[in-house]
């Protein structure tokens, strides 16, 4: 049996990147933000360190492609969501809340990115910065359609339903206070 040369397989920097960002997020997961490193991220992905390091330059490089990469799935999931509402008012919001909370019908792609970002987000506070900007951006975008505070406030315990559901804590009836929080978003509520 012929053993391939490395020098001679043919390469493939995206799939390799992709790899790379898809295991430092799982690691981030798993053990934590402290155990990615260059060498924890080759051997999950089967490359040398120095290939990690072609790629990114710095761990903090890495872990900083890995937020923007979990931002950018946010981001789709909830513009996809309000593309399909044909409700304006409270629209980001409703989108906001189905793309935080799981429910089981997301498949583990979409929750582990969702997951990566804020674990993420809370471990660092640069990232930290990146998500308020972002979070700021999107209140201004939105600001004609979701700026009140009964919206905010669903907004919020979502974030805290997510929270409860990452750090292992049982809520009862998920599917109730999900959509009690979707109805918080129709026009005329009064909280």
């Amino acid at each position: 049996m012929e053993v391939e040369n490395a020098y001679k397989r043919k390469k493939q920097p995206e799939v390799v990147r992709r790899a790379l960002l898809d295991q430092a997020a799982r690691i981030t997961l798993e053990q934590g933000l402290s155990k990615v490193t260059f060498q924890a991220v080759a051997d999950a992905v089967g490359v040398t360190k120095g290939g990690v390091m072609h790629h990114f330059a710095t761990k903090n490089a890495l872990i900083l492609e890995v937020f923007h990469d979990a931002m950018a799935k946010f981001e789709a999931e909830v513009d996809t969501a309000m593309a399909k509402d044909p409700v304006r008012y409270g629209s980001f919001t409703r989108a906001y809340i189905d793309a935080t909370i799981s429910l089981g019908e997301k498949g583990q792609a979409e929750f582990h990115s969702q997951a990566t970002l804020y674990v993420l987000m809370l471990g660092d506070s640069k990232l930290r910065e990146l998500w308020a900007e972002w979070s700021n951006q999107q209140l201004k975008k939105h600001e004609p359609t979701d700026n009140t505070e009964t919206l905010c406030m669903a907004r919020l315990v979502a974030d805290g339903i997510w929270l409860s559901d990452f750090s292992g804590i049982d809520i009862v009836d998920k599917q109730s206070l999900r959509d009690r929080l979707i109805k918080m978003t129709q026009r005329g509520f009064d909280a």
